[in-house]
């Protein structure tokens, strides 16, 4: 019967000559799992400084790196951003999804491909919600979002769990601990979902049910108090505090710098207009649902660490009840991790559209993906298009008690799998991650080691800011000393 069948492009072959598993088991050979944790192949240790201009001195790596993202952003919240990375080790490295790619490019890597977040740092994960006004977990920034090795977004998981920790005064055991705990999870996920009918595992939804899974029971009142907050972060809710009604019934956003500000009428109007064409990347069935709404007003609107400096703007639309929905149109700037992806070995092809690249990869990534996501243009520049305030709410892991922090560490390793295996087999990655702890003992002593490069290009940042190398608004926190 097989005979008959002819092998159809796209499909797996028909028997399968070698399984998954045993493939991804046969990689360890070529990348043992204990390399993630030997100090030998840490080439980040001693990166040393960047190229000085003649007559100047050298500037620390990170600096240099930080001096280089900010090409491109508006010049005036440059500080705002560094201000913001200035606050900690733990806001450094998520503003620097691009200094730890360099950093990982010329480690080994597995040469396994997925569909990776870019930038999983441990409050990159949160609740959000569905069409059907329910609430998920899963993984809520897609800024990064590139083809490239599952394991930099563990490794960066891991790593930003131990510096969350350490901002949050747990002490360094328990930092270690929630890293481990975090592969750990993940390592055990990944299996489940292997075990799993394709289509089930494929569906598996990123909800309270996972708390059970990771063994994260204690996390339960921590996350009833973000889900009862999340259900109330609405754009009804956003609009009734920023916006103010003005003449004929329409309203308005309000000045409230740095963060929400007024724009000129032009620019306005080409943010508005640039909605015609997000309307072209929308489902079709969708649109019947944008069309009862009208624009009333765009306001520009500083968002996150990382994308600080970036063109940011909300979008209020008004129902014929007067009912507010609330658009985000996001720039998109290429990823920072496409060039040490490359460099790691993982060639893409080349991007059509950013923002269709970031909502692309975020569908790929979640099972429940906000149902308006879209993309388009506003002079000649790329944007990816959202719901705001979509009844979002996320656990801020710096802030956690140390006694819960293994356990979010093990939530949030538990869903990056999930997220993984949409594009990399599952049974693939589990049969390299194997059953014992090998792995998550390895990834956890990188995690500390990393957390330590961290905190001493942090240490840079404010040296370079305290020399005025730096600009920074450090929005009335106390001058670094």
């Amino acid at each position: 019967m097989h005979a008959r069948v002819p092998q159809v492009a796209g499909f797996a072959r028909w028997p399968h000559e070698v399984s998954a598993k045993q493939r991804g088991k046969a990689l360890r050979e070529g990348v043992p799992r204990a390399v993630f944790g030997r100090p030998e192949v840490w080439t980040w240790q001693d990166r040393g400084r960047g190229a000085a201009a003649p007559g100047t001195l050298a500037v620390a790596a990170a600096v240099a790196a930080v001096e280089e993202s900010n090409a491109g952003r508006i010049a005036d919240l440059v500080p705002l951003r560094i201000g913001r990375m200035a606050a900690s080790p733990f806001a450094f490295l998520r503003g620097s999804a691009g200094l730890m790619a360099a950093d990982l490019a010329d480690r080994p890597v597995t040469g396994i491909a997925a569909q990776i977040c870019g930038d999983a740092h441990a409050a990159n994960f949160g609740l959000y919600g569905d069409a059907r006004g329910g609430l998920v977990m899963d993984i809520n920034d897609f800024d990064e979002t590139v083809r490239g090795p599952w394991e930099w977004d563990l490794l960066r998981l891991a790593a930003s769990l131990v510096l969350a920790g350490r901002e949050a005064g747990a002490a360094e055991d328990v930092c270690r601990a929630a890293a481990y705990d975090a592969v750990g999870a993940y390592r055990r996920t990944m299996r489940l979902l292997a075990k799993l009918p394709v289509h089930e595992a494929w569906s598996a939804i990123a909800d309270e049910r996972l708390v059970a899974h990771a063994d994260a029971r204690d996390l339960v009142g921590t996350l009833d108090q973000v889900s009862a907050k999340a259900r109330r972060n609405t754009s009804a809710r956003f609009a009734a505090r920023s916006t103010e009604a003005i003449e004929g019934g329409a309203r308005r956003f309000t000045d409230a710098p740095p963060v929400l500000r007024r724009i000129p009428d032009a620019e306005a109007a080409a943010v508005a207009g640039a909605l015609d064409g997000y309307l072209a990347t929308v489902g079709e069935d969708r649109l019947p649902l944008l069309a009862r709404y009208a624009v009333h007003d765009v306001a520009f609107r500083v968002v996150g660490t990382g994308s600080v400096g970036t063109r940011s703007y909300v979008v209020l639309l008004l129902d014929h009840l007067g009912e507010p929905l609330v658009l985000q149109v996001k720039e998109a700037r290429p990823s920072a991790l496409l060039p040490y992806a490359a460099k790691a070995g993982f060639a893409a092809e080349p991007v059509r559209h950013e923002g269709r690249r970031v909502v692309l990869g975020q569908k790929q990534m979640q099972v429940v993906s906000d149902i308006l996501l879209g993309w388009t243009e506003v002079d000649g520049l790329p944007y990816q298009v959202r719901q705001f305030r979509n009844r979002k709410g996320s656990v801020d892991p710096a802030t956690l008690p140390p006694e819960l922090l293994d356990d979010y560490g093990r939530m949030t390793g538990a869903l990056l799998a999930r997220a993984h295996a949409h594009s990399a087999d599952p049974r693939l990655v589990a049969g390299y991650c194997g059953k014992n702890d090998e792995l998550d003992e390895a990834v956890a002593a990188f995690a500390a080691a990393y957390a330590d490069r961290t905190e001493a290009d942090h240490a840079d940042l404010l040296a370079a800011i305290r020399a005025g190398r730096l600009p920074a608004d450090l929005e009335g926190r106390p001058a670094p000393v």
